[in-house]
């Protein structure tokens, strides 16, 4: 997955776990790899170097890489444009 598939707003998922999750604070810290879930959604709050993505969930705000994230597409109800009669 290209690094260029997500943006700062965007909804993502986690896919897998990495061997461990560094936080996103002024004074990074490391936390075990059960700290959140596969599965667990957040939102892109930044890019960062290297492909990685400042994320916040509901856990906190953790550096990922985009190897372990994958978007959430919005449900279809919800499009931006209004249907022409």
């Amino acid at each position: 997955m290209a690094t260029d598939d997500f943006g700062v707003g965007d909804r993502v998922c986690l896919i897998a776990l990495p061997p461990y999750f560094k936080t996103a604070d002024t004074m990074p810290m490391l936390r075990p790899a059960d700290t959140l879930s596969v599965g667990a959604e957040g939102i892109v709050m930044s890019r960062r170097p290297g492909g990685y993505w400042g994320i916040k969930f509901d856990k906190g705000s953790f550096l990922v890489d985009s190897q372990f994230l994958r978007p959430i597409s919005a449900p279809a109800d919800q499009t931006t444009e209004a249907a022409e009669p």
